[in-house]
């Protein structure tokens, strides 16, 4: 339905319109909480799954794959269809097809209905997802404000991931494995109710500006056989003929994408907005942000569990203050530091205290104490609620509004890219490790303690290197201590990039 569209005359006028725009980041933050609070409550609830529905142990991971393939290869098409049928419209169908993909999921009593319920859901939040962060820029244009709503949005994710791990257990064990998915109902009816009445109306370009058939085709396949590739690492691993063969397949139909659009007439993905540097380089950062932090969010779970002894909802609690501190930073704190320094100064020293915090995990003991030893970390941690704002906030920064859901699907791309490959490596290189240490006689606790430190230390690296790319190609803001002077000039300076871009482009072939 048409949202309605209140004039700004008057300051009673322009405090409804903030209401509106209020209750339109309420409704896309409670469509991310709903997809970050299933993918972490399907993880808990997997052993429960198996066992009902008679998964093979290699058939279950299929639960998470499926999901895996459809979201992440869908996403960079999402976004681009947002920008051309309209984002609201995409966001409102993907949530409605997530919510249907949910109640299949729930009702599922084979392993192939559930699997083809699961990929379901990862096309209808693709759908969603790959639009939100383009809704929230171009609803949000002020430099503080659009600060603000950055700040909420990643606040949902960590207190989605947090509330999925002890939920999770929860809905298992209370009533059962069904319930995960149910779950998903009422919130998304809510996302649906608000949406539709708040968020603002976009008609989007027309499929004519980016009908790029073969250009869809060829970044779908790729995308899909590289995620493909890196979650059958650890079936296969990764000096397989099997990885290698799929993962120069994605490479190439990557490659041939890239080549199309630069060629084609209407570009699905104009390659303009990889000149901009806050672009490039935000989404550079952000996977190897996403991959250090897998050090945290897999592996310190691993070692609390399988070296001292933690049960699974003990885990998710012991957990807890991480994402009540990345949450309440992001919340309370990072936009008024990202107007008063700016978004690189910020960003840097994000990666800063998260570089600090996996630091701290080298020296974990076998028989390391909550207080002494995994507190500190878990407050450090909360350096996730600075980078994460401020990366979106600079990579976002550099789209234009015609552009902002490919940009949206773009950033949201790398996520899963970071996601797929943090695990497979850290998990990877951490057995390998553990391997090498058990053939040297080393106790079983100790072996396993051992793979997790390597993995802490190649977060550290990937933390590092995501901190240098950040000074290297981020643009620093002029005037950054000015009430928001740095953001706008940033913003102008992008703009000024992606305009100069555009007319220097040569005229494309059909």
């Amino acid at each position: 339905m048409p949202s309605p569209t209140p004039t700004t005359s008057g300051p009673p006028a322009r405090a409804r319109l903030g209401r509106h725009r209020t209750l339109a980041l309420g409704a896309i933050a409670a469509g991310a909480l709903m997809t970050v609070l299933d993918g972490s409550i399907v993880t808990v609830a997997l052993p429960s799954v198996q066992n009902d529905l008679h998964f093979s142990p290699a058939g279950l991971s299929w639960v998470m794959n499926s999901y895996l393939l459809a979201f992440g290869g869908l996403l960079l098409l999402a976004g681009r269809l947002g920008d051309l049928l309209g984002r609201k419209r995409l966001f409102l169908s993907g949530t409605a097809l997530f919510m249907a993909a949910s109640a299949l999921a729930g009702a599922a009593t084979t392993p192939a209905l559930l699997v083809l319920a699961r990929f379901l859901q990862g096309v209808g939040s693709a759908a969603a997802s790959a639009v939100s962060l383009g809704i929230l820029v171009t609803l949000f244009t002020a430099p503080a404000e659009r600060g603000r709503a950055l700040g909420v949005y990643s606040f949902t994710g960590a207190a989605g991931a947090s509330l999925g791990q002890v939920l999770g257990g929860v809905l298992t064990e209370a009533l059962d494995w069904h319930w995960i998915f149910y779950i998903n109902l009422p919130i998304g009816l809510a996302t649906l109710a608000l949406a539709a009445r708040t968020v603002p109306d976009d008609r989007g370009q027309g499929l004519r500006a980016g009908a790029d058939a073969p250009g869809a085709l060829l970044i779908i396949s790729g995308l899909m056989l590289g995620i493909y590739a890196v979650v059958g690492t650890a079936q296969y691993g990764w000096a397989s003929v099997h990885t290698l063969g799929i993962g120069a397949a994605a490479a190439l139909l990557i490659a041939a994408f890239a080549a199309r659009q630069a060629a084609a007439a209407t570009p699905l993905m104009p390659l303009r907005i990889l000149r901009s540097r806050n672009v490039a380089g935000g989404n550079l950062v952000q996977i190897l942000m996403i991959s250090a932090m897998f050090a945290f969010q897999i592996v310190v779970s691993l070692a609390m569990q399988h070296v001292l002894g933690y049960g699974a909802a003990a885990t998710g609690l012991a957990m807890l203050p991480a994402a009540v501190t990345i949450g309440a930073t992001a919340l309370l704190v990072s936009a008024r530091l990202i107007g008063r320094f700016g978004g690189r100064t910020v960003l840097i020293s994000g990666l800063s205290m998260l570089a600090a915090a996996l630091l701290l995990l080298l020296r974990l003991p076998v028989h390391a104490g909550y207080a002494a030893d995994l507190l500190p970390t878990m407050l450090l941690i909360s350096g996730g609620g600075l980078a994460m704002p401020a990366a979106a906030g600079l990579a976002m920064s550099g789209a234009r509004e015609q552009d902002a859901g490919l940009v949206s699907g773009l950033y949201n791309t790398t996520a899963q890219i970071g996601s797929a490959a943090g695990a497979a490596v850290l998990t990877t290189l951490s057995a390998s490790r553990t391997g090498t240490l058990l053939a040297g006689g080393e106790d079983a606790k100790v072996a396993l303690m051992g793979g997790y430190r390597l993995a802490f230390g190649v977060g550290v690296g990937l933390l590092l290197v995501a901190i240098v790319v950040a000074a290297a190609l981020l643009r620093p803001e002029r005037n950054a201590g000015a009430a928001g002077g740095g953001a706008e000039a940033t913003e102008a300076t992008e703009a000024t990039e992606a305009t100069e871009a555009t007319e220097a482009e040569p005229a494309r072939v059909r």
